[in-house]
């Protein structure tokens, strides 16, 4: 009876996993593509800030010293935090929950808010304290960095608009689309931890 048993449960185990869909890269190719693009663009971008930064270590160093360490560990928490809501709304849309991922996405759409007021801010008082984009180089880098970095931000509103979109409306749902973008915004958040590791960590 043992052995009928064993083998009732392991037929109950292979069903079940034969009934599972295959494990995905979630999202659209397309969208992992401009994912390896961008962080191939910005991988260029962070070597030569390193072979520039090797030139004249101490240049950077003096201006480095220009950046508040707090400030920038207080903006990489709050992009963290945008990762786990948005892991929250593709979960939450997995689960059929499409109400618990509409707060999910649009508490990380507030979340991206207060890191672009954020970052604004830290721009404003470097502005008025006289380091501009033209002050040295160190300077150019970090106004360029985080600039383009914004930019990704700015475009992540939208494709963070699109996933709103998807799912208010039980007729236009596509889980594909809703994955697609949050891996975009997990990419922005990705590609701050290194910025904010160069320009704020590194010595």
């Amino acid at each position: 009876m043992t052995h009928v048993a064993d083998a009732d449960v392991r037929r109950s185990v292979a069903a079940e996993q034969a009934g599972r869909p295959a494990l995905a890269v979630p999202g659209q190719p397309d969208m992992w593509a401009l994912v390896l693009f961008e962080a191939l663009i910005f991988s260029s971008y962070f070597v030569v800030y390193v072979l520039h930064r090797a030139a004249d270590p101490e240049l950077y160093l003096r201006s480095q010293a220009h950046l508040s360490q707090g400030v920038g560990v207080l903006n990489t928490l709050i992009l963290l935090t945008s990762s786990w809501s948005v892991a929250r709304c593709a979960q939450r849309s997995r689960q059929g929950d499409y109400r618990g991922a509409l707060r999910a996405v649009f508490l990380t759409i507030f979340i991206g808010l207060v890191f672009c007021g954020s970052k604004l801010y830290e721009w404003i008082v470097k502005i008025e304290q006289g380091l501009t984009f033209s002050t040295n180089e160190f300077f150019s880098f970090y106004y360029f960095l985080t600039g383009m970095h914004l930019l990704h931000v700015l475009v992540g509103f939208i494709v963070l608009g699109v996933v709103v979109y998807q799912l208010w409306s039980p007729a236009r749902r596509s889980q594909e689309i809703i994955e697609t973008g949050t891996t975009y915004w997990h990419m922005v958040d990705f590609l701050w931890v290194i910025i904010f590791a160069l320009l704020y960590v590194m010595r």
